[in-house]
């Protein structure tokens, strides 16, 4: 059955459900999305029941637009917006996208334009004609949210014929009759960095994640060039589990090889992920590095990426659906979970997980409709891996921030900009709220602001507590006076001041502004330097970590010794990452226990160990493939 024969089944199918009095004047697949045009939107408006009555029964997910013949004038629109929008929700500007009936609304309190159910948006469809869609205010400004709604507004028609292409090549016809499924494993594999796998079905394949090593100059790249990849530019969609560089910093190489197809994220990570991008190749041009792929690069990678909440089951390919689920890693993190064929097979790959409540998240799901095979990670697998609660973390943080103070010294913080900078900010804001840590500044140095933006555009993606204490409580921490930006011409004048708390980019010392303050630092006893992430192997944190007690730094093409005098701390309980104990708890609380688990991320020694652990522990079949493994799973 060809697309169009498709398309005009399901309209027929659709045409026998609505109600008498609504039509539809046209059927289209955007994407994963099937889209009802209809020059009667209020009516659809009036029963809130019949695109779920409609979405359950052909299960698609489904979005009803209005012709452009049905449509308020934007500036009527506007007013009759405003005169059903109450003015606590701080509308703050409006974009009408005439090609789709859309209007987006941006509002610092989404809730209020919304109403309960969703009974204000069909307000307002009955009022104007247009579709609403509603975006947060960024509560602190974010250059990236801004230029990204720029940019996909500008690009609007290129984007809906490009999703029309995606729609169709989901919803094509089957071609094969065979039944397998293989994983392939491209990098990640008994090592930390370069995350990428192919989930292969004859009509399908699937790329999950395509990350970089930054700290390996041999391997730094994912194997792209094998035939299970290649040609990259049949590759049916990417999946990308969270931001990080590690497994999202090579999506736009794929680009530049030739992919033109979709790329499935959560918000959050995809807002993220091109933070990451833009400063990864920014750092390398600057130390003079070649870069893999330019900024337009990644704008074309942008225009092409599909967000999906937690929970939204979605077909990706006429054999797959994908559903997110929340990893409790960073913001936006995701177990990316495969449902194949029509009940034949389910995969879950984890990314990286937390399975354990923090300060940001609420803790990874491991609850399954199904589940045969999961992927998950080992970076914290071996036998001795177990960190300490959170609350030993926090008072011992607070005990060496206190001691460096007293002392007139400063707390240098090297933190990756995405997630536990945001950790350790909350515990910070806390303590000094609360008189628990003297009322010093912390300055945020690198990208760490522009990612707490980020953060704060997303704030139904943190934890049940931080969201009731934004929403309903006023308080939000991040939002602290606290807290200081830091602009490059002014670190002398920070390092040379009064005692501080610097919290600054990257988190394990392989560059960025931390590298200044550090250089500036070292020598002075007084100040201390706290490490509250993974030190991977090769990189200089990790030295430092051993006991360098020198340090070179390269100024004006000479070389300079810098001694390190000041105090060295790692606060382990911070990780993004679950511990050995969580690990084996994750498998252990299951629903439904997989019958097979891989294991990756993780150091080849920790890999091998939790394998070996889950396979006697709970008699399920368990490896650490390498890289370049095939696994059939059936």
């Amino acid at each position: 059955m060809t697309v169009e024969e498709v398309l005009n089944e399901l309209k027929e199918r659709i045409k026998e459900k609505l109600p008498a009095g609504i039509t539809i004047s046209d059927l289209e697949f955007e994407g994963p999305e099937l889209v009802i045009y209809t020059e009667e939107p209020r009516k659809f408006a009036d029963n809130g029941d019949i695109v779920r009555a409609l979405a359950k029964d052909l299960r698609k997910r489904i979005v009803v637009r209005p012709d452009p013949e049905v449509l308020a004038k934007p500036e009527d629109a506007i007013k009759k917006i405003e005169q059903i929008v109450p003015e606590e929700a701080k509308i703050t500007d409006y974009f009408f996208d005439t090609d789709r009936g859309e209007v987006i609304i941006e509002a610092e309190k989404l809730g209020l334009v919304i109403g309960r159910h969703g009974t204000m948006l069909r307000e307002i469809t009955k009022s104007i004609g247009w579709s609403p869609k509603v975006a947060r205010t960024p509560p602190i400004e974010s250059s990236i949210i801004k230029n990204i709604r720029q940019y996909m507004r500008a690009e609007s028609n290129a984007r809906k014929s490009i999703l029309r292409q995606i729609g169709r090549k989901i919803h094509r016809e089957r071609t094969f009759k065979d039944s397998w499924i293989r994983i392939t494993t491209l990098g990640g594999c008994r090592e930390v960095g370069r995350s990428s796998y192919i989930l292969s079905t004859p009509e399908t394949r699937v790329l999950i994640d395509c990350g970089v090593n930054l700290g390996s100059e041999n391997d730094g790249t994912p194997y792209l060039y094998v035939p299970e990849i290649s040609p990259i530019n049949q590759i049916d969609a990417v999946v990308i589990t969270h931001a990080h560089l590690d497994h999202a910093g090579l999506v736009p190489l794929l680009f530049k090889y030739g992919y033109e197809g979709p790329v499935y994220l959560t918000p959050p990570t995809r807002d993220l992920m091109l933070l990451l991008q833009l400063d990864y190749i920014e750092v390398a041009a600057r130390e003079g590095r070649k870069t893999p792929y330019e900024s337009a690069t990644i704008r074309e990678a942008l225009k092409h990426t599909i967000m999906l909440n937690y929970g939204d089951v979605t077909d990706i390919a006429p054999d797959i659906r994908l559903t997110f689920y929340n990893a409790g890693h960073i913001l936006g993190s995701s177990i990316a979970h495969f449902h194949v064929g029509e009940g034949l097979y389910n995969i879950a790959f984890t990314g990286d997980f937390k399975y354990e409540p923090t300060r940001l998240f609420d803790p990874a799901v491991n609850d399954f409709p199904r589940l045969e095979t999961l992927v998950t990670e080992a970076t914290y697998g071996g036998a001795n891996d177990y960190q300490p609660s959170r609350r030993e973390a926090e008072h011992k943080l607070h005990t060496i921030v206190k001691q460096t103070i007293t002392r007139g010294g400063k707390v240098l913080i090297p933190a990756f900009a995405v997630g536990r900078s945001q950790e350790v900010m909350i515990v910070l804001e806390e303590a000094i709220r609360t008189g628990i840590i003297d009322d010093v500044p912390v300055y945020l140095d690198g990208m760490i602001w522009e990612a707490t933006a980020i953060h704060t555009t997303h704030p139904e993606y943190l934890n049940s507590e931080l969201r009731n204490q934004i929403f309903h409580k006023g308080l939000n921490p991040f939002l602290s006076e606290n807290f200081i930006q830091v602009e490059p011409a002014k670190r002398q004048d920070i390092i040379g001041g009064d005692p501080c708390v610097i919290l600054a980019t990257s988190g394990m010392l392989n560059g960025g502004p931390v590298m200044e303050h550090l250089k500036a630092l070292a020598p002075d006893k007084r100040n201390t330097l706290i490490f509250v992430g993974y030190q991977a192997e090769g990189t200089l944190g990790r030295r430092i970590q051993k006991g360098w007690a020198e340090l070179p730094f390269s100024i004006e093409g000479k070389t300079e010794t810098v001694k390190v005098n000041l105090d060295v701390e790692t606060v382990d309980g911070f990780s993004g990452h679950s511990d050995r104990q969580q690990l084996m708890n994750f498998v252990r609380r299951m629903n439904p226990r997989p019958e097979r688990i891989l294991i990756n991320h993780g150091e080849e020694s920790k890999c091998l160990d939790l394998a070996s652990s889950l396979y006697k522990r709970y008699k399920i079949e368990t490896r650490a493939p390498m890289n370049l493994e095939t696994i059939r799973l059936i």
